[in-house]
């Protein structure tokens, strides 16, 4: 069932989504080679709390850090270990947050120092899919025009994305009702409408669209292993505009 959102819900909703930004970026300040993905995930567990937010992803299904932190060629759910981030690398930072009863959810994929050219690239197509199906999000569309948005960009410029893993709707749960595909043809799905609120998450393989899970049944890679890009917003659907709860101001 598709819960939308009252004017008061989203407003909370935005409260939550600028802390899970902000929090974000407190991470993002500390990334360099040599840092740890531990270090990392405790810096973000602190900007959380600092917030007044709890990690929302911390015991979720069992999941054993605040944040999920993928390296290279993991494409998601990253377990925050004493690996050292070396120069070159690439890094996922996914973050949840709950504040004042609802979920913020959003992820970035940051350079460690000077990374290669065709990590720039892949990095500047992810983010360029974000975009492309943030802006297919609008009142009165479906939600395959989003998944067809960011799939035929991707596609288009010589990338995969990753279909095991889908946005989906957010509000007082992380997971709501619609899942919103990375892939798909346009037209189809649930009709979008105001008061909905979607995490629209592209994750983009530079090789094959497959993946595998790692023994600890968290971890995602590629099974290439190439690298993946990770770039996530939580928006809100307005009547005459899509607000991306997940951005600060200017």
């Amino acid at each position: 069932m598709i819960v939308l959102k009252t004017a008061s819900e989203l407003a909370a909703m935005r409260r939550a989504g600028q802390a899970t930004a902000r929090a974000l970026a407190r991470v993002a300040e500390a990334i360099r080679p040599g840092v740890t993905t531990r270090e990392l995930d405790a810096i973000a567990e602190e900007a959380i709390r600092k917030e007044g937010g709890v990690p929302a992803f911390k015991g979720y299904r069992g999941f054993p850090a605040s944040v999920c932190l993928s390296v290279n060629e993991v494409v998601v759910h990253g377990i925050p270990s004493d690996r050292r981030l070396e120069p070159g690398d690439i890094i996922s930072i996914d973050i949840g947050v709950i504040l004042e009863g609802f979920y913020g959810d959003m992820a970035r994929t940051f350079p460690v120092g000077a990374i290669s050219p065709r990590a720039e690239r892949l990095l500047a197509v992810t983010w360029e899919a974000l975009e492309r199906g943030i802006a297919a999000a609008r009142a009165g569309s479906r939600v395959s025009d989003i998944s067809w948005a960011i799939q035929s960009y991707v596609e288009a410029q010589g990338y995969s994305v990753v279909k095991e893993f889908v946005g989906h709707g957010i509000g007082r749960e992380m997971h709501e009702d619609p899942p919103v595909p990375n892939y798909g043809r346009p037209g189809r799905g649930p009709r979008l409408e105001p008061g909905m609120v979607l995490a629209i998450e592209p994750m983009v393989n530079e090789g094959r669209d497959k993946i595998k899970v790692l023994s600890d049944r968290w971890t995602a890679v590629t099974v290439d292993g190439k690298l993946s890009a990770h770039f996530e917003d939580t928006v809100a659907i307005w009547p005459d505009r899509t607000e991306i709860l997940t951005r600060l101001p200017g």
